[in-house]
This record gives C-alpha cells, sequence and structure tokens, in this order.
C-alpha cells in the first residue's frame, strides 16, 4: 500500500505552478470570439481615443479667455460635423455631446450652468475653468502607445477598446483542451437508472461546468472503471489533452488503481497529497506534454479543490500573465472553529463586506448543498484553531477570476 507524503497547500500550489506547461500555440480569431481569450501578442494603438477634441456634455465652447462676458452664438455643431474655425471676438459654438471642437475653442460649459440663454447669445459664468468638459485627442490613448500586454485574459472591456481602435481580429493562445475523467463502478451518468447502490455521476459535470464558467474549454471524456489494466488503457487515449482532470481512485483504497495506471503512462507525479482540509487526496503530475490533476472523489472537496488549485494553475497554462486568485478583506459574521495541524478551507457567503460561515464549518465533503449555500472560501493555516467574530479575512470568492496577483501565492489567513 502506497505511504502518502503530505506537502503544505502553499508547496503543493507553488510546486504545481512551477512546472506547469504553458500554452505555446497561437490562432487568429476574430473579434466576436475573443472573450476570455489570453492575447498572444502586444496590441498597439491605431488610433488616437479620442481621435479629435471634442465636447463632454451638451453645452456652449469657447475660449477661455471670454469667460463671464455674453457671447452671441456663431453656429451649432452637432455629433458628426466636421467644423472649421470660425470664432472671432465675443463668440461661442452651441455644441452638443461628443462633438468635435474646432481648434478656436478651448472649454465647455453645460448650458445649465449658464445664464441669459438666448437663440443668439449666452453669458458664460466667470468661474469656469479652463478646458472644462474639453476632451483633447488621444486623452485616453495615444497612437504608438501599448493598448494591452500579451498574456492578458480579454473581458468586455477589452473588447470595447478593440472595436474603438477597429481592431477586427487578434493573435490569442489556443484554449487548452482538457479532459474530465470520472472513476468508479458505481457511477452512473445522470441518464441512467441508478440503484440505492449506486450514485450519480456529479463530479464530472460539476467541475466540466465550472471550468467554463471560467472560460476554459472542458470536455468530460467518461468513468474509468476499477480495473487496473482498463484504467491504464483509458488514460493512454487521452495524452492528446493539454490537461486530464479526474476526481476519484488516488486515495489509498483497494479500488484506486488511477495513479498506478497515470504511473504505468509515464505520469511523473509533483505530489500526492495535500496537508488541507478537505482535500488531502489530490495529486499533480506531468505525463508527457499532458498535466494531470487528480481531484478528490468527494464532491464538495472535488469542487472546492478545482476552484483553489486547478483554475489559476490552468490560467497560467492558457498563458495568462495574471493568475494568483484576488481576494477581498471582509468581517467575519460569527466565531466558528478550525482543526489545527493543517490548513483548513472554509466554505461561507459573502454579502455586504460579511462573511458568514456555511453551516457553522460543520458539513461533509461528499455534501453538494453547502457549495451551492456559499459563494465564497477562506484559506486558514494549520496554526489557526478559532476564527472570531468581526476577525477581518481574506476571502475568495468563487466566479473570481485570478487577476492581478494581489499576494505570490496560495497565501492563507493566520
Amino acid at each position: 500500500m502506497k505511504k502518502f507524503t503530505f506537502l503544505s497547500l502553499t508547496k503543493a500550489y507553488d510546486l504545481a505552478l512551477k512546472n506547469a506547461p504553458v500554452q505555446q500555440s497561437t490562432q487568429v480569431i476574430t473579434l466576436g470570439q475573443t472573450l476570455h481569450a489570453v492575447l498572444a501578442e502586444d496590441i498597439i494603438v491605431k488610433k488616437n481615443l479620442p481621435s479629435f477634441d471634442n465636447s463632454a456634455m451638451d453645452g456652449f465652447a469657447f475660449k477661455h479667455c471670454e469667460r463671464g462676458k455674453t457671447l452671441n452664438i456663431a453656429g451649432t455643431i452637432f455629433a458628426g460635423d466636421v467644423p472649421s474655425p470660425i470664432l472671432k471676438k465675443g463668440e461661442c459654438y452651441k455644441i452638443m455631446t461628443g462633438a468635435q471642437v474646432p481648434g478656436d475653442a478651448d472649454t465647455v460649459v453645460p448650458i445649465e450652468d449658464c445664464t441669459k440663454v438666448t437663440e443668439n447669445s449666452v453669458t458664460i459664468p466667470e468661474n469656469i475653468k479652463e478646458g472644462n468638459a474639453f476632451r483633447p485627442k488621444g486623452e485616453e490613448q495615444k497612437a504608438g502607445n501599448i493598448l494591452f500586454k500579451k498574456g492578458e485574459r480579454v473581458t468586455a472591456g477589452h473588447i470595447a477598446l478593440l472595436s474603438a481602435q477597429g481592431i477586427i481580429a487578434t493573435t490569442v493562445y489556443k484554449p487548452l483542451q482538457i479532459a474530465v475523467v470520472s472513476s468508479g463502478d458505481e457511477i452512473k451518468e445522470p441518464w441512467e437508472e441508478a440503484s440505492e447502490d449506486e450514485i450519480y455521476n456529479a463530479n464530472a459535470f460539476a467541475v466540466t461546468s465550472l471550468l467554463k464558467g471560467y472560460g476554459f474549454s472542458a470536455s468530460y471524456v467518461g468513468s474509468v472503471p476499477d480495473s487496473l489494466e482498463k484504467s491504464i488503457s483509458f488514460i493512454s487515449k487521452l495524452k492528446s489533452y493539454d490537461v486530464i482532470i479526474t476526481t476519484g481512485g488516488i486515495s489509498m483504497g483497494d479500488a484506486d488503481f488511477l495513479s498506478e495506471a497515470f504511473s504505468k503512462n509515464g505520469n511523473r507525479e509533483l505530489f500526492h497529497g495535500i496537508d488541507v482540509k478537505p482535500g488531502r487526496p489530490t495529486m499533480m503530475g506531468l505525463m508527457d506534454n499532458t498535466f494531470v490533476m487528480a481531484m478528490p472523489g468527494n464532491p464538495l472537496t472535488a469542487m472546492v479543490n478545482t476552484i483553489l488549485l486547478s483554475v489559476p494553475i490552468l490560467a497560467k497554462m492558457q498563458g495568462n500573465n495574471r493568475y494568483h486568485h484576488s481576494y477581498v478583506y471582509a468581517k467575519n459574521c460569527k466565531t466558528f472553529q478550525t482543526r489545527p495541524g493543517r490548513a483548513n478551507v472554509v466554505l461561507g457567503h459573502l454579502h455586504e463586506g460579511v462573511f458568514t460561515v456555511t453551516r457553522n464549518n460543520k458539513y461533509g465533503s461528499g455534501m453538494l448543498t453547502p457549495i451551492v449555500e456559499s459563494n465564497a472560501l477562506a484559506v486558514f493555516d494549520q496554526s489557526v484553531s478559532v476564527v472570531e467574530e468581526n476577525q477581518m479575512i481574506k476571502i475568495i470568492l468563487f466566479d473570481s477570476f485570478p487577476a492581478a496577483a494581489t499576494y505570490d501565492s496560495m497565501n492563507t489567513n493566520t
């Protein structure tokens, strides 16, 4: 029987990140396909943003030196007009939001801030600041600047800026091909009949949908039967995938063959066992060019470990240069206990800056309902046994994609 050597959560996390191969293959895709993709090249500003001086609001454009005066309205400028400078002394333009400001005006005053407004003239307030409501050419982005850097994950905001630059296609890293695998003869698919002695396959669909929610391409490829020979054969057919994520089959049970099946296929284990509650039976390794992530078989633990460990590692592998989990600080709602001696992952619900532990931190790793009742988790190191009411703690939100590294590793609450 294999003897486990448990690594600390932080060491396991750092070791996996260090050895995770980063995607090198790229592809060119159109703008509408780029959401969640990772840029494989710097994007350079082609067009000044804005591309001309313009007004930030409806009002009157004038030379600042004529503030405090009553000015004649020389003309009206609408968005889309290309006006030529025509102002004489004592004159201004009536102008609409987004409209181009001619070179003979440098300040815009909102209509509501003016007095004595008629069809032909307007009195400009004395205290208006120079450049008010005036958006100069290139104020936001100047041509030649780096708009986005290689390794940035594309969001809706990125797409808006790419669109504003007239960029219709970008070079991105190809999506990782991720195979999700279940194990166990007792597993039945949701569309099959299951007896009282059998269980439905929740893990595969939970992990696959979880990863898709983070923007990854994941596919369920089937369940490995509890047989060493069949497991070896099954795994051998998955080497074309970039990542294999399994649930169950790697603990110390007599029917847990996956670890050996991976080994027979050339897998080099980085670690097998993490000193964390829940989630000890976790293994990661490299099988030729395929990264192996073997999660525990218990549903709650499988999902928690996928969020906590797999998501940032996959983000790095996808080429994302921001892969550590971001976190927020929250006030703990009520005192709860953890088990000292190893790291503890605690589920809870974050609402309006307050973290409420799920079920007083008393739930089983085989459950699923606590995941639905939670939207966040907190990680505590082995020295923590009690988390006090009103204590400020670090919280990782579900569905919060790894962002700019606000810490360098899997830092825990202490």
